[in-house]
């Protein structure tokens, strides 16, 4: 019989208060809960998340989203082995708020703490729901993140390359509040591309031109911005399918530039020492593409390396996967203190480069 590990996991890191249990038994994970209250109606009439209200609404779910993740597991908070958080990178108020509640519940009932990288709560995902071994490649695609990433290890992570502007979640959320769709704009926009003819209008693949595994988004969003003022001055406005066609460009035009990029990283995976086999692993919201995911599906096929996406309840942000990570590092001997500092942000790789750019995050770790 092997080790039965029990975590609690809370996640505020930006507009979703989310609370889970998952379990380690005989090295199986098993989501035992997961509950998430979105903020989409808080934040409609904004277009966009306002940080100060997101930080208040997580401030009064969390407690609610534990009793309901606890209940839906059938256990009570003195059968959890440890209590695992976000710990950042966020918004700093609801980063604060779930550390100040996670710290709440440790000491109230005497467990140990874990803070977590959220962007390894993503990364190792694909180990979660699929018990993938070390190496992995792993593109983590989100609002406000974009990198790739060589996966080592539970705190192992080597940066390939990364965004040097927007993100693509912030690239579609902008592209969504230009052609008057409503937020979140990845949904969005997808949902419009359907109907829509991708060749119609020319949208740019930026980076292309040059090596490596950067990426940069920002060209295509003002791209698609001239391209809709060009249709407007000619038709004095915009009809449903020149929206249609306009983001089934922007569409294909991101997942070109993640395909190709990927395409470059699973090369330097195999060029890596120690890569045990080609995996490209998918997280994060916009992986729930399902345009992208095919573009991504296709570069593996052609490289005869395996393509791993998590379910889609769990590309966007979750405590499950928090949950999952604080397991992992407690199994390495990690553990916080009530000094747990709220960081709005947090490198991966610690010894990578600061990217350029930014975001609606900030700086790219």
């Amino acid at each position: 019989m092997g080790e039965t590990i029990t975590f609690l996991g809370l996640e505020s890191s930006c507009d979703d208060t989310a609370a889970a249990v998952v379990r380690l038994r005989d090295g199986r994970a098993e989501i035992l809960s997961s509950v998430v209250a979105g903020q989409v109606a808080l934040h409609a009439d904004f277009g966009g998340v306002v940080p100060e209200l997101a930080a208040r609404a997580h401030v009064e779910k969390l407690d609610s989203c534990v009793e309901e993740a606890l209940a839906q597991a059938g256990l009570h908070l003195e059968d959890m082995d440890g209590v695992a958080v976000t710990a950042g990178p966020g918004l700093i108020g609801g980063v604060m708020a779930g550390v100040m509640c996670a710290k709440g519940l440790a000491a109230g009932a005497g467990l140990p703490l874990v803070g977590v990288n959220h962007l390894a709560g993503h990364a190792l995902t694909p180990r979660l729901t699929d018990g993938l071994g070390f190496p992995y490649l792993m593109l983590l695609v989100s609002g406000g993140h974009c990198q790739f990433l060589i996966v080592r290890g539970p705190e192992a992570f080597t940066r390939l390359g990364g965004t040097i502007d927007d993100a693509p979640g912030e690239a579609f959320d902008k592209t969504a509040r230009l052609l008057g769709l409503p937020q979140p704009g990845g949904p969005s926009v997808e949902a419009e591309a359907r109907t829509g003819d991708a060749r119609r209008i020319a949208f740019p693949r930026p980076l292309l031109d040059r090596p490596g595994c950067d990426l940069s988004f920002s060209g295509l969003k003002t791209a698609l911005l001239r391209a809709r003022d060009a249709l407007m001055a000619e038709k004095g406005g915009l009809t449903r399918q020149d929206r249609a066609d306009l983001c089934a460009g922007f569409q294909a035009a991101v997942a070109d530039v993640l395909a190709e990029k990927s395409r470059r990283a699973l090369r330097l995976l195999a060029g890596t020492a120690g890569g045990a086999g080609p995996v490209l692993a998918v997280a994060g919201g916009v992986a729930a593409n399902s345009a992208i995911r095919a573009a991504l599906q296709r570069v593996c096929d052609e490289a005869g390396a395996r393509f791993l996406a998590p379910p889609l309840k769990l590309c966007t942000d979750n405590a499950a996967m928090i949950a999952w990570a604080g397991i992992e590092r407690f199994r390495m001997g990690a553990r916080d203190g009530m000094d747990l500092a709220a960081r709005p942000r947090w490198p991966l790789d610690q010894t990578a480069a600061p990217m350029l750019g930014a975001g609606k995050r900030g700086a790219k770790a």
